[in-house]
């Protein structure tokens, strides 16, 4: 499965077979949220919210090429990523594109 942000792919005709995506809704147990609470008084990297953000977006990017694999697609086009804060310590991350196939 060929994944891009573009809406080409070089040297390929495309067919589009439609939208596909893929979320998740992740978050730290308690424990990692006092850690990070602490170190937001100090500064620096919240570096156990980066690994949630890099998890979900892996996790999110799964479920969207199982949909685009589901249409028997070669590739997605166009993809595009969002987050939103669901809760204190709790996001949500989807990635969604266009599925294709070659022609």
């Amino acid at each position: 499965m060929i994944l891009v942000n573009t809406d080409y792919i070089s040297g390929k005709e495309l067919e589009m077979l439609g939208l596909v995506k893929g979320s998740t809704i992740q978050s730290k147990h308690l424990g990692k949220d006092i850690a990070q609470a602490f170190k937001t008084m100090v500064g620096g990297e919240l570096t156990a919210y980066n690994e949630m953000m890099n998890e979900a977006r892996a996790i999110a990017t799964k479920r969207m090429v199982a949909e685009a694999e589901a249409l028997n697609a070669d590739a997605i086009v166009n993809i595009r990523y969002a987050s939103s804060a669901v809760m204190q310590g709790a996001a949500e991350v989807i990635a969604y594109g266009t599925a294709v196939k070659f022609v």
